[in-house]
């Protein structure tokens, strides 16, 4: 498995981009970059501002091998643990991951990633995984509502500069090798969860899930192979939450 890398100064968004040459018959595998997003977006309809020339702005597409649709959201997962390992492989920095998918560097994050997924007749033809970082950032730069919550590679190596590029061929060459374990294992996470789990911010933490029905709090425990967030409620139960149901909520701040 190899990526096909593309960059473009300035474009709309990567994944927008990447579904594009989807539909003109990109190879798989292919990877979208950019200097500057003027419409990129990030999970839940939020936007991700990508400013010129200071963040990754990246998406791989993906034409699924046999991987059933409903394990697809699961490369959410892997892209996750892909920044994380990239990171810490490049530069002296330890990070954490907020479930399901925020990449976090002492408590703040530094990450975000949205999947989507086109499909026909109950057949997905298509995946995009999407995935923006910080890397240039100053304080001032994030606005004041997300300021105590965000961070930058730049920031946290104290005055030395991240590089951009390597960045991203770090993510995606560590993202193929967790790929081709859950093609293998026929999308199931497998190796990747106990990975996943020794980073996960949450756990042990008492937290409240933020449910359209109902809220309730609880203390999370850790993610289970469907990917689902198992919470230990109040009364003793276990129930497992699924992100596309539920936002979860450090009680004591953002994680």
């Amino acid at each position: 498995m190899e990526a096909v890398y593309k960059y473009y100064d300035t474009i709309d968004s990567t994944n927008l981009e990447a579904k594009r040459l989807a539909h003109a018959g990109a190879k798989n595998f292919t990877v979208v970059s950019a200097g500057e997003q003027t419409a990129g977006r990030g999970r839940s309809g939020h936007s991700w501002i990508s400013p010129e020339g200071v963040s990754v702005a990246t998406s791989m597409l993906i034409y699924p091998e046999g991987i059933a649709m409903d394990h697809l959201p699961r490369l959410t997962i892997l892209a996750g643990v892909s920044v994380a390992e990239a990171v810490e492989e490049l530069y002296d920095l330890a990070t954490q991951i907020k479930w399901p998918n925020d990449v976090l560097i002492g408590g703040k994050k530094i990450c975000g990633i949205l999947t989507e997924l086109e499909a026909d007749k109950g057949v997905a033809e298509n995946v995009v995984v999407g995935i923006g970082v910080n890397v240039h950032h100053r304080k001032d730069d994030f606005a004041p509502e997300i300021r105590d919550m965000a961070t930058s590679l730049d920031l946290e190596l104290g005055g030395a500069r991240a590089s951009r590029k390597a960045v991203v061929e770090a993510i995606w060459r560590h993202f193929l090798s967790h790929y081709q374990a859950f093609v293998r294992d026929g999308g199931q996470l497998g190796d990747i969860l106990p990975v996943y789990n020794s980073r996960l911010i949450n756990k042990n933490k008492r937290v409240r899930v933020i449910h359209q029905i109902k809220d309730f709090c609880g203390v999370a425990l850790e993610m289970d192979p469907e990917g689902k967030l198992l919470i230990r409620r109040d009364d003793g139960t276990v129930t497992a939450v699924d992100s596309g149901e539920v936002h979860v909520r450090g009680l004591y701040g953002y994680v």
